[in-house]
């Protein structure tokens, strides 16, 4: 279920409301979540509106986000590695998976592909780990 937050302000209070917008519209990745809550976080310091809570958890996820593979990724790596898995007919939720914790080892794909020795040969495996390595690399 995708969430809106939507700002109001009654006279000097504010209020967060949430509004339900459609049902698995998209997955986003840690990638996308991060640059959403960046921007989020700059145009709060700008306009110093914001409230409290909800600057305080967009800072701690952007914090946390920024310590995990995402911080050296970019919208390019991503879209090329998500190009070369057609190739693998993985499901959307295994794909956002790899994104989000590119996996380095076989048990890390056998963790995240269902039925992966049925799925994938061991070529495949290894093809995907390159591929994970290539275009998503490795926090530093």
């Amino acid at each position: 279920m995708c969430v809106s937050y939507k700002l109001t302000h009654y006279t000097n209070s504010y209020n967060l409301v949430m509004e339900t917008i459609k049902t698995n519209a998209a997955f986003l990745c840690n990638y996308e979540v991060m640059q959403i809550l960046q921007k989020l976080k700059d145009n709060a310091q700008k306009k110093h509106k914001r409230e409290g809570s909800l600057a305080t958890v967009t800072y701690e996820t952007v914090h946390y986000l920024q310590d995990t593979e995402c911080k050296n990724q970019s919208a390019e790596s991503i879209q090329k590695f998500l190009e070369e898995m057609k190739a693998f007919k993985l499901t959307k939720s295994e794909k956002l998976m790899m994104v989000n914790t590119p996996p380095r080892t076989e048990l890390e794909i056998q963790l995240i592909v269902q039925e992966s020795e049925e799925r994938l040969s061991e070529e495949n495996v290894r093809k995907i780990i390159d591929l994970a390595n290539e275009f998503l690399p490795a926090t530093s």
